[in-house]
């Protein structure tokens, strides 16, 4: 077989394989769906399931089921605070809300560094009444890292959280308050 020939028939079969690799990139979607609907794995978001023999219309607006864990019979209260170990502006954006026990609510904590030089820094919770920590689910939470922060710099930090229902009843206010410290040896270096 001379050289030109091989090099043909190589290039033929790479052809061959970089089709097939683009046949079955294309086809992964679709095959993802089948096996999370054979599994009953179904991951997709709410919003791409059909409802069988509904219209366009109504699977809009139904296919979203309500949240049934959320507790709406009572009210909570939340209240945030703000303490910071050092020269700096840390505060919530608002000084409480009202929740029922089950409800997603987020609300923002503001931060600035008021130094001449790069700080790292992070908040440590605390909640009152102490019965309540284990109720106080947070999803998303600045608490959760540290963070470093430039001379000046502003930033705005979500805490997203579920006020289990199974709370006690006795329960109608809750105090979240954050600490917020430098951390030592990182990032206090001048700029």
């Amino acid at each position: 077989m001379s050289r030109a020939s091989a090099n043909v028939q190589m290039v033929g079969k790479l052809t061959i394989v970089a089709l097939g690799m683009f046949a079955f990139g294309y086809a992964l979607v679709p095959i993802y769906r089948a096996i999370c609907e054979a599994t009953g794995i179904n991951i997709l978001s709410l919003a791409e399931r059909q409802v069988p023999g509904a219209s366009p219309a109504v699977q809009a607006k139904g296919s979203v089921p309500a949240n049934t864990q959320v507790d709406t019979s009572r009210l909570i209260t939340i209240e945030f605070d703000a303490n910071s170990r050092g020269p700096w502006t840390f505060r919530p954006a608002q000084r409480s809300i009202q929740v029922h026990p089950g409800q997603l609510a987020t609300v923002m904590y503001e931060f600035q560094n008021t130094q001449n030089r790069r700080m790292a820094a992070q908040a440590i919770p605390s909640y009152a009444p102490r019965q309540a920590t284990a109720h106080f689910n947070k999803l998303e939470c600045f608490c959760f890292n540290q963070y470093t922060l430039e001379p000046g710099e502003k930033r705005e930090w979500p805490v997203a959280f579920i006020i289990d229902p199974r709370l006690s009843k006795d329960v109608t206010t809750i105090t979240l308050s954050y600490t917020f410290f430098e951390v030592p040896g990182t990032g206090n270096s001048a700029p």
